[in-house]
């Protein structure tokens, strides 16, 4: 194969203007880990998220450690801190947004089969405790991951990654119907 032919490599940031961002917020509950919370300020950048919710001891900017894997994101996606992730779904909740927690719940809908609602929150847990009960009896709903493994679930920022992009799949589907509905 000849070297001009080969695919170049994108360098650095985007310089184009963001659309509208995406009717969604994450609501993370007491995260442990700066590292995985910076991967999600990544991941919510990256499909333009409305904001992060932060909360507990989840830990959020300004903090190296979140920073190191943010990567610049932390300033760019805009983050509240509440004491209980409670406290953010119930507020979520009267701005209408439809709350989705992400977790290995009984009953729990396979993420490729919900039909999301926008706005929509997605509620994602501590790395070993799941999200807390007060904020579970708060979801419209549960999502997971299929688990095929032995472990029932996956990392909390995997997840994240997961989660978000099927947002975005999603509400892009919903805009091509309501605009081709809208034309005809």
């Amino acid at each position: 194969m000849p070297l001009d032919a080969v695919p170049q490599m994108r360098v650095g940031d985007q310089d184009a203007p963001r659309g509208e961002s995406l009717p969604v917020v994450v609501v993370l509950d007491t995260l442990r880990s700066a590292y995985n919370t910076g991967n999600i300020f990544r991941l919510a950048d990256a499909v333009n998220a409305r904001a992060i919710y932060a909360c507990g001891y989840t830990p959020c900017p300004p903090h190296e450690k979140l920073a190191k894997t943010a990567m610049g994101c932390d300033a760019m996606v805009p983050c509240r801190h509440f004491p209980r992730a409670a406290d953010a779904i119930r507020e979520l909740k009267a701005e209408g947004y439809a709350v989705y927690g992400v977790d290995t719940v009984v009953g729990a809908q396979c993420y490729w089969e919900a039909h999301l609602r926008f706005p929509a929150a997605f509620v994602l847990g501590n790395e070993a405790l799941g999200i807390s009960p007060e904020a579970l009896a708060l979801c419209d709903a549960f999502l997971q991951l299929p688990a095929c493994g032995r472990k029932n679930s996956i990392n909390v920022g995997n997840c994240a990654g997961v989660i978000l992009f099927e947002a975005l799949k999603q509400h892009r589907l919903q805009d091509d119907t309501n605009f081709q509905e809208t034309s005809e």
